[in-house]
């Protein structure tokens, strides 16, 4: 039986359409039916009682199942309705009586079982809704808003254009890259112009995340291109490797730079080979190293750092936790500067590799590095080489190595110590059966026949003992 209920969009049962000729949607009198039709529903509900209107409804359908004419037309009835009856503007909206016939229902079911039609919409909407919402939220997450660049491209040319600079080519098209090497290009002709440039590139590193390492070595910078790049230092989380060897940076630099040390968390190998850096430079070099817990390579070679600054660093380098590698090579660490620091040597815990070659430690730094030796068991390598050190300090550091066990490679070539003194480092080598050398380098100096008869007699208790001596093949 098909009822007329539920057919929704203000059709009245078929019934009524037999019994009344005026019309299947309301009652010529008025009496029944109130002929103002609802968007979403039925003609608006009977002025009869509600139990005098139930009893009618049932009688109508009882005669209707009785008359088979009857059941065809409203058959042929229904089928025109819905066939006929065009789109009602409120279809879209959410209702509670949706206009499908039951096999409809069944193929229009979703996977879940639930019908489609009226629930359709505001389900779906819905959902829609919530994905929009979640893909923008994602965007916003991954993509940067605003003229914020991973690479500071942006900043960089708004930058150039800003100071006057001239932009880089090669930057712009490394600036993706783990590694940059920009050196030996000036960044400009002139001062002012190296300045300018400086400044753009600090502007740029800012905010650029992809480079790791970056060389700047003979660029020309001055003390404040030094400053322009320590502001970018405290800015940039992911720079790991420094280099800016061979630039004028000179106190002024030197103090811009280690301030921003103070603060950065990334850098880890720094680069300050001759850069003009004096006793007053080394006094802020101090100060970072008694903070800063992350550089682990420090190049402070080829500068001017005198005895005064070995009495500074000496205290620093004792409190440090981080460094691994120090290279202090060409410089005038002599008399109580180079005691005061290696004393510090002494007393780190960190350090494994440290170049001290060509400085001038003479006799007496040499007999303080072989007391630091008896009580550091960190350090591995070790370059003295070239520090006027003769016999009388030779055999003062031999007294080291009879008890170090760390040490692998030692580097004493060009020092005025003759054959008796390499003689004295052997023998003292020899009476530690615990000695970790690997490499014994006594480069340019001339050895006796005595230093050759006592390595070749060591060869079968240290057979990982590697020994250099006399000029270097060319």
């Amino acid at each position: 039986m098909i009822s007329g209920r539920g057919l929704g969009h203000g059709i009245r049962p078929l019934g009524a359409m037999a019994e009344r000729k005026p019309g299947p949607w309301g009652d010529p009198s008025g009496a029944g039916v109130d002929p103002r039709l609802g968007p979403w529903d039925l003609a608006t509900a009977s002025k009869l009682p509600p139990r005098i209107a139930r009893e009618d409804e049932l009688k109508q359908d009882k005669e209707r199942e009785q008359d088979p004419e009857i059941q065809n037309w409203e058959k042929m009835g229904l089928e025109v309705v819905l066939k006929s009856t065009p789109k009602d503007p409120y279809s879209d909206l959410s209702t509670n009586c949706p206009l499908q016939a039951k096999e409809e229902e069944e193929d229009s079911s979703d996977p879940g079982g639930r019908p489609k039609g009226a629930y359709e919409t505001d389900s779906e909407g819905d959902s829609d809704a919530d994905l929009e919402r979640e893909a923008q939220k994602l965007s916003l997450m991954q993509v940067p808003r605003g003229p914020y660049d991973l690479t500071g491209r942006a900043q960089y040319l708004a930058a150039c254009e800003t100071y006057g600079a001239v932009p880089i080519s090669y930057f712009l098209h490394h600036m993706h890259d783990p590694e940059l090497t920009l050196m030996h290009r000036g960044l400009g002709p002139q001062a002012c112009v190296v300045l300018q440039g400086a400044r753009a590139l600090a502007s740029a590193l800012m905010s650029n995340t992809s480079i790791l390492k970056l060389n700047l070595s003979d660029n020309g910078l001055n003390e404040e291109g030094a400053t322009a790049i320590a502001g970018m230092l405290k800015e940039n989380c992911f720079l790991t490797d420094l280099d800016l060897s061979d630039n004028k940076l000179r106190a002024k630099g030197a103090k811009a730079l280690c301030a921003a040390l103070k603060e950065n968390t990334s850098v880890r190998r720094l680069r300050l080979s001759g850069s003009d850096l004096d006793t007053q430079a080394a006094k802020d070099i101090a100060d970072a190293l008694m903070v800063n817990t992350k550089v682990e390579l420090l190049d402070l070679s080829h500068n001017l750092l005198d005895e005064e600054a070995g009495e500074t660093l000496g205290p620093a380098l004792a409190e440090n936790v981080s460094i691994k590698e120090l290279n202090l090579s060409w410089n005038h660490l002599r008399g109580l500067g180079a005691v005061t620091f290696t004393r510090g040597l002494a007393a780190n815990i960190y350090i494994k590799v440290l170049d001290l070659s060509y400085n001038g430690f003479g006799d007496q730094g040499a007999a303080a590095i072989g007391e630091a030796l008896k009580v550091n068991s960190v350090l591995e390598e070790l370059n003295i080489s070239n520090n006027r050190i003769s016999l009388p300090g030779a055999l003062r550091f031999s007294s080291g190595l009879r008890e170090n066990c760390t040490l692998r490679i030692l580097l004493m070539g060009r020092n005025p110590m003759r054959s008796e003194g390499c003689l004295g480092l052997l023998r003292a080598v020899q009476m530690n059966p615990d000695s970790g050398l690997e490499v014994l380098d006594f480069s340019h100096i001339h050895l006796t026949k005595d230093f050759d008869d006592l390595a070749c007699s060591m060869k079968e208790g240290f057979p990982r003992l590697r020994i250099r001596h006399g000029s270097p093949a060319v």
